[in-house]
């Protein structure tokens, strides 16, 4: 906090009314948020060397990614609530990252990595469009630690590209023994395991971005019978990659000697452990160019109330959802996945909310069938879900238009309100 204080203007500024850092508690800083900080993007680093057209100009030209600027690395957030940022880190950071995440390792995780290494490749199946974590993070690695970046066999695939293709290129790898991805793709990966197109027999797949539901879990433990180590699904951001750890008991951890993670309510006040959070708060101690102090995620999380089975002296949380998905309609609010946006016929689905109470549906088809009863199927689908919460008059469209990817590559099956003037990057 002393530093941000003293090196960055606009934290200064923040502060300036309030007594010394040692006198104060965590709880006394203001909230920050995503918005605010881009706004004052040229007073929020402590480091004068970096404005924020330099750091666009880089960010513009794709053959960048990974490529750091003097002795800081660029990324920038896919931008899934409205507002992308420009993330700065210190280039030692790759050192850091792995060095906190090893610190963790059990016993299991040991024998994990030594038995996927020897099984086959890592895979990474996420956007190529942009300077994001999971695309320029590895480049990143490959040019700072090209030895680490080979021992992990990492190897990347846009998730934009058609799916036959994706297909085409994971059956064309031989040994993949992990994939590292997000849940919306590892649910369509699932379906095409289902349907005999994809060959692959991972050890291991890796998850994150999004939430994870159970249910998707199980249905990929069933369709991929190789996953000896299952799914490991990690929680984090581009603001901050090593925020949380997941146990040999499944449960996710804080890196409390990292971050701090508060669970708050509406009013931004501390819920107690065992209550889901409205919105949880960043303070990230590890990177001193780009201040996150008491910095607003959004998602909603519970801390586990007991000790985890696996001995660690870090709190566990679950994380039940991302605000920025949830779907409003008048006075009701539902969660993405009250609605069964699959069908036989289609490779992906996606319903777009374009007003309060009007929504539109776009298919993308499987093969050579027709589009008109996968629209009526969908349409009647997300219809009655609607009838079930009580609402009416809810306008739901048959649209030709390609479906939507965010700029990182995620793939949403449904789309809420949202102010598409928001973002802050070109």
């Amino acid at each position: 906090m002393d530093k941000a204080r003293r090196d960055s203007p606009l934290f200064g500024r923040l502060y300036r009314e309030l007594r010394p850092s040692s006198e104060i508690e965590l709880r006394d800083l203001p909230v920050t948020r995503k918005p605010d900080l881009m706004r004052a993007f040229d007073e929020w680093l402590t480091i004068r060397t970096l404005s924020f057209e330099q750091a666009r100009a880089h960010l513009r030209d794709i053959e960048n990614a990974g490529v750091p600027i003097d002795d800081v690395a660029v990324f920038q957030t896919s931008g899934t609530s409205g507002e992308p940022a420009v993330i700065v880190l210190p280039a030692s950071f790759v050192e850091y990252y792995y060095g906190i995440m090893m610190a963790r390792f059990e016993r299991y995780h040991w024998r994990l990595m030594r038995d996927v290494r020897k099984l086959g490749v890592r895979v990474t199946v996420t956007g190529g469009n942009g300077h994001f974590a999971g695309n320029g993070f590895n480049k990143l690695m490959q040019r700072l630690n090209p030895s680490l970046a080979k021992g992990l066999g990492l190897n990347f695939i846009e998730a934009e590209q058609p799916i036959d293709q994706l297909v085409d290129k994971l059956n064309a790898i031989p040994s993949v023994a992990w994939i590292v991805t997000y849940p919306s793709m590892l649910a369509i990966l699932v379906r095409e395991k289902e349907a005999g197109r994809l060959h692959v027999e991972p050890a291991l797949f890796s998850t994150g971005g999004e939430t994870l539901t159970e249910d998707l879990r199980r249905r990929a433990l069933r369709a991929f019978p190789s996953l000896k180590y299952g799914i490991a699904d990690f929680y984090g951001s581009t603001e901050c990659l090593a925020l949380a750890f997941t146990c040999s008991h499944g449960r996710k951890h804080v890196n409390e000697d990292w971050v701090i993670l508060e669970a708050v309510d509406e009013a931004m006040r501390p819920v107690p452990d065992g209550r889901l959070s409205a919105a949880v708060l960043l303070t990230v101690l590890a990177n001193e160019v780009q201040p996150f102090i008491r910095y607003d995620l959004g998602d909603c999380v519970r801390f586990h109330q007991d000790a985890c089975p696996c001995g660690s002296p870090f709190r566990s949380f679950e994380v039940e959802g991302r605000q920025a998905t949830l779907v409003r309609v008048g006075e009701v609010t539902l969660s993405p996945l009250v609605f069964d946006l699959e069908h036989d016929d289609a490779q992906r689905v996606q319903l777009i909310q374009t007003g309060e109470r009007e929504f539109e549906l776009r298919v993308q088809l499987a093969g050579k069938v027709t589009a008109g009863p996968v629209f009526e199927d969908v349409i009647a689908s997300v219809q009655r879900v609607f009838r079930d919460n009580g609402l009416e008059n809810v306008a739901v469209r048959a649209s030709l238009e390609a479906v939507e990817f965010t700029a990182s590559g995620k793939f949403h099956e449904v789309l809420p309100l949202r102010d598409r003037d928001a973002g802050v990057l070109p």
